[in-house]
């Protein structure tokens, strides 16, 4: 999940709460004591909705590479058009699989849960324009999978150049010990849906 400042969420000037309350339908907002902070709206759409172009920029990102150890080589608009397609497939095989993320319209990214042997993992790429909103589309791709998508464990795989335990204690996952990947080492998380639901209420 790289997480690099992004574009900051948009604040308006101070108003009565009652007149932020009624601000607020179009978007969730948090109300501080003279302001409120919108948040983004943040969408999942199937991989095969977005242009191939755009997911071919992402998967040959090279800020993002440096965190994707098993990348490989160079995607072409026909390679890239086949990973859409396999990726697309796992919902038909799994009844989950990685969504195209859309923050405010914009496409931002791929991300979700993919079939491991030892469960569901999430992954999370995101173009470095929309680095920033990385916490904010992995709690709303977390909500998705325990609500709506029956997941009772999630799992996380993250290289040895990212230091994550701090950013990822705070959805609730712990360290699981290591898995590997391609001949690859991965310090691998678990976040169980109660682990889960205790993180989201103490955040509230």
């Amino acid at each position: 999940m790289p997480s690099c400042p992004g574009t900051p969420p948009q604040r308006r000037p101070g108003r009565s709460q009652a007149a932020l309350r009624s601000s607020c339908t179009a978007r969730r907002c948090r109300l501080y004591e003279n302001e409120a902070v919108t948040e983004p709206r943040i969408e999942f759409v199937r991989l095969s909705e977005v242009s191939v172009l755009e997911v071919l920029d992402v998967l040959n990102e090279s800020r993002n590479g440096r965190h994707l150890p098993l990348a490989g080589e160079r995607f072409t608009e026909a390679s890239a058009g086949e990973w859409v397609t396999a990726k697309d497939g796992q919902w038909e095989v799994h009844g989950y699989g990685p969504w195209a993320v859309r923050v405010d319209g914009e496409f931002a990214g791929w991300g979700g849960f993919q079939q491991e042997e030892n469960g569901a993992d999430f992954a999370l790429v995101l173009k470095p324009t929309h680095w920033g909103y990385g916490a904010a589309v992995t709690g709303a791709a977390l909500h998705r999978g325990f609500t709506e998508l029956g997941l009772e464990t999630v799992l996380i795989a993250l290289p040895y150049t990212r230091n994550p335990d701090r950013v990822v204690a705070r959805f609730g996952f712990e360290p699981d010990g290591e898995v590997d990947y391609g001949g690859t080492p991965f310090r691998q998380y678990r976040l169980d849906r109660d682990a889960w639901l205790d993180a989201s209420h103490r955040q509230r």
